[in-house]
């Protein structure tokens, strides 16, 4: 594979980059999320990494734009890809449970909760509805959208929805050991307030087991009128399958090779069962001489804050790959 898997046939003026950030309770329960340093801090993360984005420095708190073995964030490699694009993201907080410290379009949502005991998404509908103003919006100001998201814990909200809406899913992971067993565990409960309570709606299945986030993108997702990527692994998975159930027109997906080479998950299977195309990008970290940056290569991090999406549409808009890799190895080699 070259460095995209797939070189898409569309044409474009008005390219716009948008992450969606929320949060789950799910990514304080131990060892289910690795994008923080403590499972508490996962909920300070979405807020760091658009801070990283938008200033392309974390100010607000004293934390490094890497994991503790030194493995770059995926929000820098964003941060990179938005300067070399010359591209001014746009943030839209979904459910949050600090407040963010960049502008962004807010929907005055909550964050997630624990789907185990409680429903995750009460006003999912509201969300979805929300989402759908906030999709014409920016139908208005752009004509291609790459929709990326920051979730910590997502991957197993994702697990949830996917199962729940008949799918055979298994989920990726920011480890590079998958914690299957506690997301099955976490899945099991779900799946039983599921059946038990009959549902099956896919704003209702959203509501009882999603996070905020689905809510958002899926209603962009039905009202944006452009060319749109979801730009992400299992989590935009689980979007496009919400989607599916709705009766919408399905988006495109893209990912990194990471979370494709992922034997933990089975992300290529999953989007052949929702019948959707799903574009990788290859971006060669192993090649660098970056250690931090090759550990993407051994299955930590993978993807995240829309990454995969970012490169893809720097190659869009024609930077050679070449140029993207130096424009990375760059951007993190300063933050060390």
């Amino acid at each position: 594979m070259g460095f995209l898997s797939e070189i898409p046939d569309i044409t474009f003026k008005k390219p716009l980059f948008c992450g969606i950030l929320g949060n789950t309770l799910l990514s304080t329960v131990p060892g289910v999320s690795g994008a923080g340093a403590t499972p508490e801090k996962t909920l300070l993360t979405p807020v760091l990494d658009a801070e990283l984005i938008t200033l392309g420095a974390i100010t607000s708190h004293p934390v490094r734009p890497d994991t503790p073995t030194g493995c770059p964030t995926p929000a820098s490699i964003t941060r990179a890809m938005m300067n070399l694009c010359g591209i001014q993201p746009l943030f839209i907080n979904a459910g949050l449970r600090h407040t963010p410290t960049v502008p962004c379009l807010d929907v005055y949502g909550t964050m997630g909760d624990d789907p185990r005991f409680r429903d995750a998404v009460p006003r999912a509908k509201d969300l979805i509805q929300k989402g759908e103003v906030i999709g014409k919006f920016l139908s208005e100001i752009s004509d291609l959208l790459v929709l990326g998201e920051c979730v910590p814990g997502g991957t197993t909200t994702a697990l949830c929805v996917l199962r729940a809406l008949g799918y055979e899913a298994s989920v990726s992971s920011s480890f590079v050991d998958n914690p299957v067993t506690i997301k099955e565990e976490i899945c099991r409960m779900v799946l039983g307030r599921i059946n038990a309570d009959g549902i099956s709606s896919p704003s209702d299945i959203i509501r009882i087991a999603g996070d905020p986030m689905m809510a958002v993108a899926t209603g962009i997702v039905k009202s944006y009128s452009g060319t749109l990527f979801l730009a992400g692994g299992t989590q935009m998975l689980a979007v496009s399958a919400i989607v599916k159930k709705g009766g919408g027109s399905l988006p495109s997906v893209v990912t990194t090779s990471y979370v494709r080479d992922d034997p933990s998950a089975n992300v290529r299977h999953i989007a052949q069962q929702i019948g959707l195309d799903i574009i990788f990008v290859d971006p060669g970290f192993g090649d660098l001489g970056h250690a931090g940056l090759a550990r993407y290569c051994i299955g930590e991090v993978k993807e995240g804050m829309g990454a995969g999406g970012a490169m893809f549409l720097a190659r869009l808009l024609g930077h050679s790959e070449d140029e993207i890799r130096k424009t990375i190895l760059t951007a993190v080699r300063a933050y060390s």
